[in-house]
């Protein structure tokens, strides 16, 4: 009701979700103050509460003791993405990094990483990369191997969309970023003459 309100009485035009604190402030003479006052109070609740959930922001790495606390007790409302890899994997240490990149992007999110050996004994090196996703404590989804990273040339908009399909993180691609075979086909083939009966030859398989 606040924000209906708010935007109906705004001369600009601009969507009051966009405004910041101190544009609020600015705005107070020409709008109706209560109405404002109001919608200022509640982005700052809104700004306190993800300021409460922005904690963490970096990957941790952790041991088997630290298990129970780090993840099961991880708390109400947290999602955790736990890595388990090796030194000396190649497609591991791509994983650590894009990681890396989604931490510090998605600061409410729980990265963790741990030796795979070190947190589950035995764990096979063939599983590896592996990452768990988990809320409140339970397992919500699970990668495990290469071909569930695509082998050795994941990108990171790939996984941020493969951890954005889980729940882990609130990301704004919603389609998968890698280029299909024919996408790739047909950009090859720019500038050629038999482009467009390709196209059209193949336009009832999609």
């Amino acid at each position: 009701m606040v924000e209906e309100t708010i935007q109906e009485k705004s001369k600009s035009g601009k969507n009051f979700d966009d405004f910041t604190l101190d544009e609020l402030d600015l705005i107070e003479d020409e709008e109706d103050e209560k109405i404002v006052l109001e919608y200022r109070q509640k982005r700052i609740a809104e700004l306190k509460e993800l300021a409460s959930k922005s904690k963490f922001g970096s990957v941790v790495e952790i041991s088997a003791q630290d298990y129970v606390n780090e993840v099961n007790k991880a708390g109400n409302d947290i999602y955790v993405v736990l890595h388990l890899f090796k030194q000396g994997i190649p497609l591991c240490a791509l994983i650590n990094k894009h990681l890396a990149d989604l931490a510090r992007k998605y600061p409410t999110t729980k990265f963790l990483k741990s030796i795979s050996t070190t947190c589950i004994p035995n764990y096979p090196d063939k599983n590896l990369p592996t990452l768990f996703v988990y809320f409140e404590g339970q397992m919500k989804s699970q990668m495990v191997g290469p071909p569930a990273f695509r082998y050795a040339d994941i990108s990171l908009d790939e996984l941020e969309w493969m951890l954005g399909k889980t729940g882990a993180i609130e990301t704004d691609i919603k389609e998968d970023p890698r280029p299909r075979p024919k996408d790739m086909l047909f950009s090859g083939l720019k500038g050629s003459k038999n482009v467009d009966y390709l196209r059209d030859e193949d336009a009832d398989d999609w």
